[in-house]
C-alpha cells in the first residue's frame, strides 16, 4: 500500500512539476576529453593501433546522448554517437605509413562541444614494391608494359620507373599500382626496376626499389637505302638522280607502318611509305648532305651520303676604277670569275651581266662596263652565267665624292689684337676627308685634314695690326681636281684699351658748392666700352655705363663739401682688359655769395665799430672847444674892417672852431652844401698881433644850424709851407 502511494506521488508531481524533472535528469558538464594512441604513438608497419578518445562528463540522473568525431590533419576520419560513458575506440588495423599524422577527437553532447588536443602519430616501414613486365623480349620500336605494385599501402602515391638506373617515368595516383608503357632507348639488354613514395603532406616516405627485371631490345631488321647517280665527279648543272628505299631482311616482323624521308640539308625533298625518287641539278653552293631516314614507330634509322660537286665556275667578284670617283666622273666596273671548268666549258661561253639593267654603264667588254658616277650612291651587282648555272657577286655599293665647296673663313668668337684668336674654315658641301690650308697672302701656313661631320678646322693666330687680319685666307680640297680658295678673312678686330684719363670740370681750383661737376673719363681702343666711376672708400662704382665712344662723362649736380674726395675711372671692351685712370682729388669749395654775404658782415661790423669810435671822439672835442676861448670869437671890434663886415652881414652866422691839430690844407675852395647853396670857407689870416707861428692845420667848418646836417671835409696834406694859401684880407 505504501510502495503504491509513493509511485502515485511522484506521478503526480511529475504531472504537474514536468520542468524541474526535466532539468535534473538533463543537467551535465563535460570536464575535459583527452585522446590517446595505443600501443604508442611511433610503431611500425602492420601494427595494430587504437586511437582512444576519452570523456569525462558530470551530469544528473538520465541518459545523455554523445556524438564523437575523430580528425586525422584537420580532416573527418570516423564519427560515432554513444549514450554511454564508455571510451571511443578508433582501431587502425596493421598501420600503414599512410596512417602518420596528427589525431583529434571531438565531443558534442546537446550542443555543447570539447575538443581534445592533438597526438601525432608516426608509422614506420613501407612494403617493397613488385615489378611485372608483360614481355621480356621486344623489338626496337616496340613498347614496354610495365606495372609497379606497393602491397598493401594506401593514400597518395608516387611510382617512379628505371632503366638500367635511369628514372625514365613518374606518376601519382591514389592507388597502390600503376601500369606504364614506355619504349627502351636503344637495342641490347636493359634492367628494369620501380618504387614508389607515400606523400603525407608537407612530407613524403620512399620506398626501396623493387625487383630488377632484364629486358632485349632487338634490332629490327630493315634498313633505309640512298643511291645517287651519277657515282663520278659530278660538276654544276650536272643532273642528280637520288632513290630512298627500304631493304628487309628475312624473318624480321614488323608491327608499325615505316615511313621514308629525303632530305637535302635541312630543306626536306621528298617523301613516301617504301620508295622515294628524286632528280634534282647539282649545284655546288648548296651545302649539306643528302639523307634518306626511315621512321617506325617511335625508331628512326638514317642513311647519308655527301656529294661532291666541282664548281664550273667560281662566284664573280666587282672592282671599282678608280677607288675613289667624283660626281659625274668616269669610272670602270669589271665582273670576273677567278676559276672556271675549262675542261667543261670555253671560256667564251660565261658571260656576265651587270644589275640592274638601267646601271647607265656601258658594256666595253666581257665584263668590263664604264660610264660616268651618279650624283648618289648606288649599288651594282655582277651575274656570271654558263650551261644554266647563274652566279651573283657580292654587291658594290659605289658613293660617289662630292667635290669640296669654296670654303668660308671666319673668326671663331672675338679677334682681340696681340691676342691669340682661331680662325675657322669650313665649306659647307664635300666628302670627307677634307684638306683645310690656311695662306696668309699666299703663303701656306698650315694644314689640317677633317674626317668627320662634326669635325672642324681650327687654325690659332696672333696679329700685332688690325689690317694684318685681311690678309688671312683659306684653300680646301678632297682629292679633286680642283682646290678652291676662300674670300679674304673679313672680321672686326678688338683693339684692347690703353691710356684711360679722367678730366674734372670745372677747373679744380674753380670748384665751389652748388657747381655742377663733369668727370670725364676718355680711353683708346675699340668700342664698345664700358666706362665706371669710383670714388675712394666706396664698394660700389658711382655710376656704369656702356657706350660706342671712347669717351664720356658722369655729372655730380650741386656739389657740396660731402662730395670731396678722390675719384678715378675704369674703362673695359670685349678685349676684357681692365683698364684705370689716374685719381684725381676734388675739394669742393665754399661758394661765393657765401663769401660776400661773409665779406659784408665784416664790413658792416667794422663800419659800425669805426663810426663809433668817431661819433665818441667827435663828441669829446665839441665839449673841449666850447669850454675855451677862441681867438676868432675873442676879436675886438676895431679888428674888423668894413669890408669884412659887408661880407659877414651878408653871410649866414659860422662859428668857426679851431682844430687842436696841425693840417696842411689846399688853397682850393672847398665847397660846402647847404641845401641848395654853397658855402666857401676860407683860411683867414691872424691877426698881426697873434703869436708868430705858422702852424697850419685841417679846419673844420661846422654850420652852426641845428637843422643842417654836420659835413666835414679833410684836406690833403701840405709838405711846404710855401703851398700854403695867402691868407685873405
Amino acid at each position: 500500500m505504501g510502495l503504491l502511494l509513493l509511485l502515485t506521488s511522484s506521478l503526480l508531481f511529475s504531472y504537474f512539476y514536468p520542468g524541474i524533472v526535466v532539468d535534473a535528469q538533463r543537467s551535465f558538464t563535460i570536464q575535459n576529453i583527452v585522446l590517446s594512441i595505443e600501443p604508442s604513438t611511433n610503431v611500425t608497419r602492420d601494427t595494430n593501433v587504437t586511437v582512444r578518445c576519452k570523456a569525462n562528463v558530470s551530469s544528473g540522473t538520465g541518459v545523455l546522448s554523445r556524438e564523437y568525431t575523430i580528425y586525422k590533419d584537420s580532416k573527418k576520419v570516423y564519427t560515432k554517437t554513444s549514450s554511454t560513458s564508455e571510451d571511443l575506440l578508433y582501431p587502425l588495423p596493421g598501420a600503414r605509413v599512410s596512417n602518420t599524422g596528427k589525431y583529434k577527437c571531438k565531443i558534442n553532447i546537446e550542443g555543447k562541444e570539447k575538443t581534445s588536443e592533438a597526438t601525432k602519430l608516426t608509422v614506420t616501414g613501407l612494403s617493397k614494391p613488385v615489378l611485372h613486365i608483360n614481355n621480356g623480349v621486344v623489338n626496337e620500336e616496340e613498347e614496354v608494359t610495365a606495372r609497379c605494385t606497393a602491397p598493401g599501402e594506401t593514400g597518395s602515391i608516387y611510382f617512379y620507373f628505371y632503366e638500367d638506373s635511369k628514372e625514365i617515368r613518374d606518376n601519382l595516383v591514389n592507388s597502390n599500382q600503376l601500369e606504364a608503357k614506355f619504349p627502351l632507348s636503344s637495342i641490347g639488354i636493359h634492367k628494369l626496376s620501380c618504387n614508389y613514395a607515400v606523400l603525407i603532406m608537407p612530407d613524403s616516405f620512399k620506398s626501396e626499389k623493387s625487383n630488377s627485371i632484364t629486358v632485349s631490345v632487338k634490332e629490327l631488321s630493315i634498313t633505309p637505302v640512298l643511291e645517287i647517280l651519277p657515282q663520278s665527279k659530278v660538276y654544276e648543272g650536272d643532273q642528280l638522280s637520288i632513290l630512298c628505299t627500304i631493304r628487309t631482311f628475312l624473318n624480321s616482323s614488323v608491327s608499325s607502318p615505316a615511313d621514308l624521308y629525303l632530305s637535302h640539308g635541312i630543306k626536306l625533298l621528298s617523301s613516301g611509305k617504301t620508295k622515294v625518287n628524286h632528280s634534282m641539278v647539282a649545284l655546288a653552293q648548296d651545302p649539306g648532305d643528302f639523307e634518306c631516314r626511315l621512321e617506325i614507330g617511335n625508331v628512326a634509322k638514317v642513311t647519308k651520303k655527301m656529294v661532291t660537286v666541282t664548281e664550273l665556275f667560281s662566284v664573280p667578284t666587282l672592282t671599282m676604277s678608280p677607288a675613289e670617283v667624283f660626281q659625274k666622273d668616269y669610272m670602270t666596273l669589271t665582273c670576273r670569275s677567278e676559276n672556271y671548268a675549262s675542261e667543261r666549258i670555253p671560256m667564251e661561253e660565261l658571260s656576265y651581266t651587270l644589275e640592274p639593267p638601267d646601271s647607265h654603264l656601258t658594256p666595253m667588254k666581257p665584263g668590263v662596263f664604264s660610264g660616268r658616277a651618279l650624283q648618289y650612291d648606288f649599288n651594282y651587282t655582277c651575274v656570271a652565267q654558263a650551261k644554266g648555272i647563274m652566279k651573283h657577286s657580292d654587291t658594290l655599293t659605289v658613293y660617289p665624292k662630292v667635290s669640296v665647296s669654296i670654303p668660308k673663313i671666319s673668326v671663331v668668337g672675338k679677334a682681340v689684337l696681340g691676342q691669340p684668336f682661331n680662325i675657322l674654315c669650313q665649306s659647307d658641301t664635300g666628302s670627307f676627308p677634307i684638306n683645310y690650308t690656311l695662306l696668309w697672302d699666299y703663303d701656306k701656313l698650315s694644314t689640317t685634314t677633317v674626317k668627320l661631320p662634326l669635325q672642324e678646322a681650327l687654325f690659332t693666330v696672333t696679329i700685332s695690326r688690325p689690317e694684318e687680319i685681311n690678309k688671312y685666307m683659306c684653300e680646301a680640297t678632297n682629292k679633286h681636281r680642283e682646290a678652291p680658295l676662300s674670300k679674304r678673312l673679313n672680321a672686326a678686330v678688338i683693339v684692347p684699351l690703353t691710356d684711360t684719363t679722367l678730366t674734372v670740370l670745372p677747373n679744380l681750383t674753380e670748384i665751389s658748392e652748388g657747381d655742377d661737376l663733369y668727370l670725364i673719363c676718355g680711353t683708346k681702343g675699340s668700342p664698345p666700352v664700358t666706362f665706371k666711376w669710383y670714388r675712394d672708400g666706396d664698394k660700389q662704382p658711382l655710376f656704369t655705363t656702356t657706350t660706342n665712344k671712347n669717351n664720356t662723362h658722369h655729372q655730380v649736380s650741386q656739389l657740396s663739401k660731402e662730395h670731396s674726395g678722390t675719384y678715378y675711372c675704369e674703362a673695359v671692351n670685349q678685349a676684357n682688359n681692365v683698364v684705370r685712370s689716374e685719381k684725381v682729388t676734388v675739394e669742393v669749395r665754399m661758394a661765393l655769395w657765401k663769401k660776400a654775404v661773409i665779406g659784408g658782415v665784416g664790413l658792416v661790423v667794422v663800419s659800425l665799430l669805426v663810426l663809433a669810435c668817431v661819433l665818441y671822439c667827435k663828441s669829446k672835442r665839441v665839449r673841449v672847444v666850447r669850454a675855451a676861448v677862441s681867438v676868432w670869437s675873442e676879436r675886438p671890434p676895431e679888428a674888423a674892417n668894413d669890408e669884412e663886415s659887408s661880407v659877414l652881414s651878408s653871410e649866414p652866422d659860422v662859428e668857426y672852431t679851431e682844430v687842436v691839430h696841425p693840417q696842411p690844407v689846399d688853397t682850393v675852395r672847398v665847397p660846402l652844401r647847404k641845401g641848395t647853396d654853397t658855402v666857401y670857407s676860407e683860411l683867414k689870416n691872424l691877426p698881426h698881433g697873434a703869436a708868430d707861428h705858422h702852424d697850419y692845420g685841417s679846419v673844420e667848418y661846422a654850420e652852426l644850424n641845428g637843422d643842417r646836417p654836420e659835413i666835414s671835409h679833410h684836406l690833403p696834406e701840405a709838405n711846404n709851407p710855401q703851398d700854403l694859401p695867402v691868407p685873405v684880407d
